[in-house]
Protein backbone atom coordinates (compact mmCIF):
# COMPACT_ATOMS: atom_id res chain seq x y z
CA UNK A 1 0.00 0.00 0.00
CA UNK A 2 1.34 3.44 -0.90
CA UNK A 3 -0.19 6.88 -0.35
CA UNK A 4 0.70 10.43 -1.29
CA UNK A 5 0.07 11.66 2.27
CA UNK A 6 0.01 9.63 5.50
CA UNK A 7 -1.27 11.50 8.54
CA UNK A 8 -0.56 10.00 11.98
CA UNK A 9 -3.38 11.04 14.31
CA UNK A 10 -6.91 12.33 13.73
CA UNK A 11 -6.73 15.33 16.04
CA UNK A 12 -7.41 18.89 14.81
CA UNK A 13 -4.08 19.35 13.00
CA UNK A 14 -4.32 16.03 11.17
CA UNK A 15 -8.01 16.51 10.37
CA UNK A 16 -7.53 20.00 8.97
CA UNK A 17 -4.56 18.91 6.85
CA UNK A 18 -6.80 16.38 5.12
CA UNK A 19 -9.85 18.65 5.06
CA UNK A 20 -8.03 21.56 3.44
CA UNK A 21 -6.53 19.24 0.82
CA UNK A 22 -10.04 18.02 0.03
CA UNK A 23 -11.40 21.57 -0.06
CA UNK A 24 -8.64 22.45 -2.52
CA UNK A 25 -9.67 19.56 -4.80
CA UNK A 26 -6.38 17.80 -4.29
CA UNK A 27 -6.02 14.51 -6.13
CA UNK A 28 -3.58 13.12 -3.59
CA UNK A 29 -4.32 9.75 -2.02
CA UNK A 30 -4.66 10.50 1.70
CA UNK A 31 -4.56 8.13 4.67
CA UNK A 32 -5.25 9.08 8.29
CA UNK A 33 -4.21 6.57 10.96
CA UNK A 34 -6.02 6.90 14.30
CA UNK A 35 -5.55 4.81 17.42
CA UNK A 36 -9.15 5.28 18.58
CA UNK A 37 -12.62 5.00 17.12
CA UNK A 38 -14.85 7.03 14.84
CA UNK A 39 -16.31 9.99 16.71
CA UNK A 40 -19.82 8.50 16.56
CA UNK A 41 -18.49 5.34 18.25
CA UNK A 42 -16.74 7.14 21.09
CA UNK A 43 -18.53 6.84 24.40
CA UNK A 44 -17.41 7.29 28.00
CA UNK A 45 -19.09 4.75 30.33
CA UNK A 46 -18.75 7.20 33.21
CA UNK A 47 -21.94 8.92 32.06
CA UNK A 48 -23.80 5.86 33.38
CA UNK A 49 -21.44 4.44 36.01
CA UNK A 50 -20.63 7.81 37.67
CA UNK A 51 -17.05 6.58 38.07
CA UNK A 52 -14.11 5.95 35.75
CA UNK A 53 -13.85 2.29 34.68
CA UNK A 54 -10.39 2.76 33.12
CA UNK A 55 -11.30 1.71 29.57
CA UNK A 56 -8.81 -0.40 27.63
CA UNK A 57 -6.94 -0.27 25.31
CA UNK A 58 -7.49 3.51 25.40
CA UNK A 59 -9.53 6.23 27.07
CA UNK A 60 -12.44 7.36 24.88
CA UNK A 61 -12.16 10.89 26.29
CA UNK A 62 -8.66 11.42 24.88
CA UNK A 63 -8.54 9.01 21.93
CA UNK A 64 -10.48 8.79 18.67
CA UNK A 65 -11.45 11.04 15.77
CA UNK A 66 -10.90 14.71 16.73
CA UNK A 67 -8.76 13.68 19.73
CA UNK A 68 -9.45 15.13 23.15
CA UNK A 69 -10.98 18.16 21.41
CA UNK A 70 -14.31 16.42 20.82
CA UNK A 71 -14.84 15.81 24.53
CA UNK A 72 -13.35 19.07 25.79
CA UNK A 73 -15.08 22.39 26.21
CA UNK A 74 -14.53 23.13 22.53
CA UNK A 75 -13.21 26.67 22.76
CA UNK A 76 -11.59 28.34 19.74
CA UNK A 77 -9.16 31.11 20.72
CA UNK A 78 -9.33 33.73 17.99
CA UNK A 79 -6.12 35.62 18.79
CA UNK A 80 -2.59 34.78 17.64
CA UNK A 81 -1.39 35.66 21.16
CA UNK A 82 -2.98 32.50 22.54
CA UNK A 83 -2.23 28.92 21.58
CA UNK A 84 1.51 28.37 21.56
CA UNK A 85 4.56 29.50 19.60
CA UNK A 86 3.43 29.04 15.99
CA UNK A 87 3.47 32.84 15.38
CA UNK A 88 7.22 32.75 16.12
CA UNK A 89 7.61 30.35 13.21
CA UNK A 90 5.28 31.92 10.64
CA UNK A 91 4.86 35.52 11.87
CA UNK A 92 2.08 37.16 13.88
CA UNK A 93 0.15 38.64 10.96
CA UNK A 94 0.19 35.36 9.04
CA UNK A 95 -0.97 33.51 12.15
CA UNK A 96 -3.91 35.89 12.67
CA UNK A 97 -4.85 35.71 9.00
CA UNK A 98 -4.91 31.91 9.17
CA UNK A 99 -6.94 31.93 12.40
CA UNK A 100 -9.59 34.04 10.68
CA UNK A 101 -9.60 31.68 7.68
CA UNK A 102 -9.83 28.53 9.80
CA UNK A 103 -12.56 30.07 11.94
CA UNK A 104 -14.70 30.40 8.81
CA UNK A 105 -14.35 26.66 8.19
CA UNK A 106 -15.63 25.94 11.69
CA UNK A 107 -18.57 28.27 11.01
CA UNK A 108 -19.35 26.39 7.80
CA UNK A 109 -19.64 23.20 9.83
CA UNK A 110 -22.03 24.70 12.37
CA UNK A 111 -19.99 26.59 15.01
CA UNK A 112 -21.92 29.19 17.04
CA UNK A 113 -21.69 32.62 15.42
CA UNK A 114 -21.47 34.32 18.82
CA UNK A 115 -18.00 35.47 19.92
CA UNK A 116 -17.34 35.84 23.62
CA UNK A 117 -15.22 38.63 25.13
CA UNK A 118 -15.61 41.33 22.46
CA UNK A 119 -18.24 43.57 24.09
CA UNK A 120 -18.50 45.33 27.46
CA UNK A 121 -15.33 47.38 27.02
CA UNK A 122 -15.80 49.31 30.29
CA UNK A 123 -16.24 46.09 32.25
CA UNK A 124 -13.10 44.65 30.60
CA UNK A 125 -11.19 47.78 31.62
CA UNK A 126 -12.32 47.28 35.21
CA UNK A 127 -11.14 43.65 35.21
CA UNK A 128 -7.83 44.72 33.67
CA UNK A 129 -7.33 47.38 36.36
CA UNK A 130 -7.90 44.78 39.08
CA UNK A 131 -5.50 42.41 37.33
CA UNK A 132 -2.81 45.09 37.22
CA UNK A 133 -3.43 45.78 40.91
CA UNK A 134 -2.85 42.07 41.59
CA UNK A 135 0.32 41.93 39.49
CA UNK A 136 -1.33 39.88 36.76
CA UNK A 137 -1.70 40.41 33.01
CA UNK A 138 -5.08 40.03 31.29
CA UNK A 139 -4.64 38.69 27.75
CA UNK A 140 -7.26 39.87 25.25
CA UNK A 141 -8.64 36.90 23.34
CA UNK A 142 -12.02 36.59 21.66
CA UNK A 143 -13.46 33.09 22.18
CA UNK A 144 -15.81 31.05 20.03
CA UNK A 145 -17.38 28.49 22.34
CA UNK A 146 -18.41 25.29 20.59
CA UNK A 147 -19.51 23.41 23.72
CA UNK A 148 -18.74 19.75 24.36
CA UNK A 149 -21.86 18.33 22.71
CA UNK A 150 -21.76 20.78 19.77
CA UNK A 151 -18.06 20.14 19.17
CA UNK A 152 -18.86 16.46 18.68
CA UNK A 153 -21.55 17.35 16.14
CA UNK A 154 -19.16 19.60 14.20
CA UNK A 155 -16.36 17.03 14.11
CA UNK A 156 -18.83 14.33 13.08
CA UNK A 157 -19.74 16.43 10.03
CA UNK A 158 -16.04 16.89 9.25
CA UNK A 159 -15.43 13.14 9.64
CA UNK A 160 -18.22 12.37 7.18
CA UNK A 161 -16.93 15.01 4.73
CA UNK A 162 -13.51 13.35 4.69
CA UNK A 163 -14.94 9.84 4.24
CA UNK A 164 -17.26 11.07 1.47
CA UNK A 165 -14.22 12.55 -0.28
CA UNK A 166 -12.51 9.12 -0.22
CA UNK A 167 -9.98 10.01 2.46
CA UNK A 168 -9.06 6.67 4.03
CA UNK A 169 -9.14 6.54 7.82
CA UNK A 170 -7.78 3.49 9.61
CA UNK A 171 -9.36 3.44 13.08
CA UNK A 172 -8.19 1.25 15.99
CA UNK A 173 -4.70 1.36 14.49
CA UNK A 174 -1.45 2.37 16.16
CA UNK A 175 1.73 3.55 14.48
CA UNK A 176 4.51 1.60 16.12
CA UNK A 177 7.36 3.17 14.18
CA UNK A 178 8.35 5.24 11.17
CA UNK A 179 10.12 3.83 8.13
CA UNK A 180 13.18 6.02 7.59
CA UNK A 181 15.91 5.16 5.10
CA UNK A 182 19.03 7.27 4.54
CA UNK A 183 17.46 10.31 6.19
CA UNK A 184 14.22 10.11 4.19
CA UNK A 185 10.79 9.21 5.60
CA UNK A 186 9.31 6.38 3.54
CA UNK A 187 6.30 5.26 5.55
CA UNK A 188 4.97 3.88 8.83
CA UNK A 189 4.69 0.54 10.62
CA UNK A 190 1.22 -0.04 12.03
CA UNK A 191 -0.53 -2.61 14.22
CA UNK A 192 -3.99 -3.32 15.58
CA UNK A 193 -4.60 -1.06 18.61
CA UNK A 194 -6.33 -3.80 20.57
CA UNK A 195 -4.17 -6.85 19.83
CA UNK A 196 -0.90 -5.04 18.97
CA UNK A 197 -0.51 -7.69 16.26
CA UNK A 198 -0.81 -7.79 12.47
CA UNK A 199 2.06 -5.39 11.81
CA UNK A 200 1.94 -3.74 8.39
CA UNK A 201 4.27 -1.45 6.51
CA UNK A 202 2.45 1.38 4.75
CA UNK A 203 4.47 3.58 2.40
CA UNK A 204 3.90 7.26 1.68
CA UNK A 205 5.50 10.20 -0.10
CA UNK A 206 4.76 12.67 2.71
CA UNK A 207 4.48 11.64 6.36
CA UNK A 208 2.68 14.05 8.71
CA UNK A 209 2.90 13.31 12.43
CA UNK A 210 -0.02 14.91 14.27
CA UNK A 211 -0.22 12.63 17.29
CA UNK A 212 -1.39 15.32 19.72
CA UNK A 213 -0.57 15.81 23.37
CA UNK A 214 -1.63 12.22 24.01
CA UNK A 215 1.22 11.05 21.76
CA UNK A 216 3.97 13.05 23.48
CA UNK A 217 5.66 9.97 24.94
CA UNK A 218 5.59 8.08 21.66
CA UNK A 219 6.95 10.99 19.64
CA UNK A 220 9.77 11.54 22.11
CA UNK A 221 10.84 7.91 21.66
CA UNK A 222 10.64 8.25 17.88
CA UNK A 223 12.79 11.41 17.95
CA UNK A 224 15.48 9.67 19.98
CA UNK A 225 15.41 6.53 17.87
CA UNK A 226 15.67 8.29 14.50
CA UNK A 227 17.74 11.36 15.50
CA UNK A 228 14.93 13.81 14.76
CA UNK A 229 16.15 17.19 15.94
CA UNK A 230 14.24 18.59 18.92
CA UNK A 231 14.63 20.57 22.12
CA UNK A 232 13.25 19.91 25.59
CA UNK A 233 9.89 21.62 25.97
CA UNK A 234 7.86 22.98 28.85
CA UNK A 235 5.83 21.01 31.36
CA UNK A 236 2.88 22.58 33.15
CA UNK A 237 2.15 21.36 36.68
CA UNK A 238 -1.18 22.51 38.02
CA UNK A 239 -4.60 22.01 39.51
CA UNK A 240 -8.20 22.40 38.38
CA UNK A 241 -9.96 25.01 40.55
CA UNK A 242 -13.72 24.93 41.11
CA UNK A 243 -15.83 27.74 42.61
CA UNK A 244 -19.50 28.71 42.64
CA UNK A 245 -20.79 30.53 39.55
CA UNK A 246 -21.69 33.50 41.76
CA UNK A 247 -18.00 34.11 42.43
CA UNK A 248 -17.09 34.20 38.72
CA UNK A 249 -20.35 35.75 37.52
CA UNK A 250 -19.00 39.08 36.26
CA UNK A 251 -15.91 37.61 34.58
CA UNK A 252 -18.03 34.88 32.98
CA UNK A 253 -20.49 37.42 31.59
CA UNK A 254 -17.86 39.83 30.28
CA UNK A 255 -15.07 37.54 29.05
CA UNK A 256 -16.42 33.98 29.28
CA UNK A 257 -12.79 32.92 29.73
CA UNK A 258 -10.31 35.06 31.65
CA UNK A 259 -6.78 34.45 30.41
CA UNK A 260 -4.54 35.74 33.20
CA UNK A 261 -0.77 35.38 33.51
CA UNK A 262 1.43 36.10 36.51
CA UNK A 263 4.95 35.54 37.83
CA UNK A 264 4.40 35.20 41.58
CA UNK A 265 7.20 35.54 44.09
CA UNK A 266 9.45 34.04 45.25
CA UNK A 267 10.27 31.90 42.18
CA UNK A 268 8.70 34.09 39.48
CA UNK A 269 7.82 31.14 37.26
CA UNK A 270 5.09 31.75 34.71
CA UNK A 271 1.67 30.82 36.10
CA UNK A 272 -1.53 31.13 34.09
CA UNK A 273 -5.21 30.33 33.96
CA UNK A 274 -6.38 27.94 31.27
CA UNK A 275 -9.62 26.40 29.99
CA UNK A 276 -12.25 28.26 32.02
CA UNK A 277 -15.66 26.57 32.01
CA UNK A 278 -18.63 28.64 33.25
CA UNK A 279 -21.36 26.33 34.51
CA UNK A 280 -19.00 23.50 33.65
CA UNK A 281 -17.98 20.11 34.95
CA UNK A 282 -14.66 18.78 36.19
CA UNK A 283 -13.67 15.64 34.27
CA UNK A 284 -11.05 12.90 34.21
CA UNK A 285 -8.75 11.76 31.41
CA UNK A 286 -6.81 8.50 31.42
CA UNK A 287 -3.49 8.07 29.68
CA UNK A 288 -2.00 4.84 28.34
CA UNK A 289 0.18 4.36 31.40
CA UNK A 290 -2.96 4.47 33.60
CA UNK A 291 -2.35 8.05 34.73
CA UNK A 292 -5.56 9.79 35.83
CA UNK A 293 -5.39 13.48 34.84
CA UNK A 294 -8.02 16.08 35.72
CA UNK A 295 -9.57 18.35 33.11
CA UNK A 296 -12.76 20.36 32.68
CA UNK A 297 -15.44 21.07 30.09
CA UNK A 298 -18.82 22.72 29.64
CA UNK A 299 -21.85 22.15 27.46
CA UNK A 300 -23.81 24.67 25.45
CA UNK A 301 -27.08 23.81 27.17
CA UNK A 302 -26.46 21.67 30.26
CA UNK A 303 -25.03 23.76 33.12
CA UNK A 304 -23.80 23.17 36.68
CA UNK A 305 -23.74 25.59 39.63
CA UNK A 306 -19.93 25.89 39.39
CA UNK A 307 -17.18 27.35 37.25
CA UNK A 308 -13.88 25.48 36.85
CA UNK A 309 -10.55 26.51 35.39
CA UNK A 310 -6.96 25.30 35.43
CA UNK A 311 -4.08 27.10 37.11
CA UNK A 312 -0.81 25.93 35.61
CA UNK A 313 2.79 26.54 36.69
CA UNK A 314 5.29 26.28 33.81
CA UNK A 315 8.69 24.65 34.24
CA UNK A 316 11.64 24.22 31.89
CA UNK A 317 14.63 21.94 32.33
CA UNK A 318 18.02 21.83 30.62
CA UNK A 319 21.21 20.53 32.29
CA UNK A 320 21.72 17.90 33.56
CA UNK A 321 18.03 16.88 33.41
CA UNK A 322 15.99 17.55 30.27
CA UNK A 323 13.01 15.20 30.39
CA UNK A 324 10.02 17.41 31.26
CA UNK A 325 7.47 14.79 30.21
CA UNK A 326 8.96 12.23 32.61
CA UNK A 327 8.98 14.82 35.39
CA UNK A 328 5.31 15.58 34.87
CA UNK A 329 4.46 11.88 34.83
CA UNK A 330 6.21 11.33 38.16
CA UNK A 331 4.24 14.16 39.77
CA UNK A 332 1.00 12.74 38.39
CA UNK A 333 1.87 9.24 39.59
CA UNK A 334 2.45 10.50 43.12
CA UNK A 335 -0.89 12.34 43.22
CA UNK A 336 -2.62 9.26 41.80
CA UNK A 337 -0.97 7.12 44.45
CA UNK A 338 -2.50 9.20 47.24
CA UNK A 339 -5.88 9.04 45.52
CA UNK A 340 -5.66 5.28 44.94
CA UNK A 341 -5.71 5.84 41.19
CA UNK A 342 -8.37 8.57 41.31
CA UNK A 343 -8.36 12.36 41.06
CA UNK A 344 -7.63 14.11 44.39
CA UNK A 345 -9.70 17.08 45.59
CA UNK A 346 -8.83 19.40 48.47
CA UNK A 347 -10.19 22.65 49.88
CA UNK A 348 -7.94 25.69 49.51
CA UNK A 349 -8.24 26.47 53.22
CA UNK A 350 -7.13 22.98 54.19
CA UNK A 351 -3.98 23.33 52.07
CA UNK A 352 -3.18 26.59 53.86
CA UNK A 353 -3.75 24.83 57.21
CA UNK A 354 -1.48 21.96 56.24
CA UNK A 355 -4.20 19.34 56.63
CA UNK A 356 -5.98 16.95 54.31
CA UNK A 357 -9.63 17.34 53.35
CA UNK A 358 -12.10 14.71 54.58
CA UNK A 359 -15.24 13.62 52.65
CA UNK A 360 -17.56 14.92 55.38
CA UNK A 361 -15.96 18.39 55.03
CA UNK A 362 -16.81 18.50 51.33
CA UNK A 363 -20.45 17.88 52.22
CA UNK A 364 -20.44 21.02 54.42
CA UNK A 365 -19.30 23.48 51.75
CA UNK A 366 -21.16 25.70 49.29
CA UNK A 367 -19.06 24.29 46.43
CA UNK A 368 -20.33 20.80 45.59
CA UNK A 369 -17.80 18.82 43.51
CA UNK A 370 -18.92 18.13 39.93
CA UNK A 371 -16.50 15.20 39.63
CA UNK A 372 -18.44 12.58 41.63
CA UNK A 373 -15.65 10.04 42.15
CA UNK A 374 -12.89 12.49 43.14
CA UNK A 375 -11.17 11.44 46.37
CA UNK A 376 -10.87 13.97 49.21
CA UNK A 377 -7.23 14.10 50.25
CA UNK A 378 -3.99 16.07 50.45
CA UNK A 379 -2.49 17.57 47.28
CA UNK A 380 0.23 19.20 49.39
CA UNK A 381 1.76 15.78 50.07
CA UNK A 382 2.23 15.07 46.37
CA UNK A 383 2.70 18.25 44.31
CA UNK A 384 6.27 19.59 44.65
CA UNK A 385 6.80 22.65 46.83
CA UNK A 386 7.77 25.06 44.04
CA UNK A 387 4.75 24.61 41.72
CA UNK A 388 2.38 24.30 44.68
CA UNK A 389 3.57 27.60 46.19
CA UNK A 390 3.33 29.23 42.75
CA UNK A 391 -0.28 28.06 42.48
CA UNK A 392 -1.26 29.14 46.00
CA UNK A 393 0.25 32.61 45.54
CA UNK A 394 -1.47 32.95 42.16
CA UNK A 395 -4.84 32.05 43.74
CA UNK A 396 -4.24 34.74 46.35
CA UNK A 397 -3.57 37.28 43.58
CA UNK A 398 -6.70 36.13 41.73
CA UNK A 399 -8.76 37.10 44.76
CA UNK A 400 -8.04 40.76 43.95
CA UNK A 401 -9.50 40.31 40.46
CA UNK A 402 -12.33 38.01 41.54
CA UNK A 403 -13.24 38.54 45.22
CA UNK A 404 -14.04 35.22 46.84
CA UNK A 405 -11.82 33.19 44.51
CA UNK A 406 -9.43 32.46 47.40
CA UNK A 407 -12.25 31.35 49.69
CA UNK A 408 -11.27 28.61 52.11
CA UNK A 409 -13.85 26.32 50.51
CA UNK A 410 -12.57 26.76 46.95
CA UNK A 411 -11.85 23.29 45.57
CA UNK A 412 -8.53 22.24 44.03
CA UNK A 413 -8.36 19.03 41.98
CA UNK A 414 -5.15 17.33 40.90
CA UNK A 415 -3.18 16.42 39.02
CA UNK A 416 -3.63 18.69 36.00
CA UNK A 417 -0.48 18.14 33.96
CA UNK A 418 0.01 19.34 30.40
CA UNK A 419 2.42 16.97 28.65
CA UNK A 420 3.59 19.26 25.88
CA UNK A 421 5.86 17.47 23.48
CA UNK A 422 9.48 18.33 23.10
CA UNK A 423 9.65 21.12 20.53
CA UNK A 424 10.54 19.61 17.15
CA UNK A 425 12.96 21.61 15.00
CA UNK A 426 10.98 22.58 11.87
CA UNK A 427 11.63 24.64 8.74
CA UNK A 428 9.14 26.94 7.04
CA UNK A 429 7.38 23.89 5.55
CA UNK A 430 7.00 22.24 8.96
CA UNK A 431 9.55 19.65 7.79
CA UNK A 432 12.00 18.04 10.20
CA UNK A 433 15.63 17.23 9.48
CA UNK A 434 14.25 13.95 8.07
CA UNK A 435 13.20 14.65 4.48
CA UNK A 436 9.50 14.07 3.90
CA UNK A 437 8.66 14.01 7.63
CA UNK A 438 6.52 16.83 9.01
CA UNK A 439 5.24 17.42 12.57
CA UNK A 440 2.11 19.39 13.44
CA UNK A 441 -0.05 20.57 16.30
CA UNK A 442 0.50 19.97 19.97
CA UNK A 443 2.71 16.96 19.18
CA UNK A 444 5.19 19.29 17.48
CA UNK A 445 5.49 21.46 20.58
CA UNK A 446 4.54 24.54 18.53
CA UNK A 447 0.81 24.78 19.31
CA UNK A 448 -1.53 24.47 22.29
CA UNK A 449 -5.24 24.10 21.76
CA UNK A 450 -7.83 23.51 19.08
CA UNK A 451 -7.51 26.62 16.95
CA UNK A 452 -3.74 26.82 16.54
CA UNK A 453 -3.52 23.08 15.89
CA UNK A 454 -6.23 23.43 13.23
CA UNK A 455 -4.39 26.40 11.71
CA UNK A 456 -1.17 24.39 11.45
CA UNK A 457 -3.09 21.68 9.61
CA UNK A 458 -4.52 24.19 7.13
CA UNK A 459 -1.06 25.60 6.46
CA UNK A 460 0.38 22.09 6.06
CA UNK A 461 -2.19 21.39 3.33
CA UNK A 462 -1.23 24.59 1.51
CA UNK A 463 2.43 23.54 1.56
CA UNK A 464 1.92 20.04 0.12
CA UNK A 465 -1.05 20.59 -2.21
Amino acid sequence: MKYDVIIVGAGPSGIFTALELVRGNSQKRILIIEKGRRIDKRHCPKEETRKCVNCKPYCHITTGFSGAGAFSDGKLSLSYEVGGDLPNLIGSSKAQECINYTDQIYLEYGADTRIEGVDCSEEVKHIRRKAIEAGLKLVDCPIRHLGTEKAQEIYLKIQESLLDANVEIHFDTVVKDLVIEEGIAKGVITANAKTKEEEKIILGETIVVASGRKGADWLQEICLKHDIEHNAGTVDIGVRVEVRNEIMEKVNEVLYESKLIGYPVPFKNKVRTFCQNPGGFVSQENYDNDLAIVNGHSYKDKKSENTNLAILSSHNFSQPFNQPIEYGKKVAELVNMLGNGKILVQRYGDILDGKRTWPRELDQTNVKPTLPDAVAGDLGSAIPYRPLLNILNFIKAMDTVVPGFASRETLLYGPEIKFYSNKITLDENFETNIKGLHCLGDSSGWTRGLMMASVMGVLMAHKIK
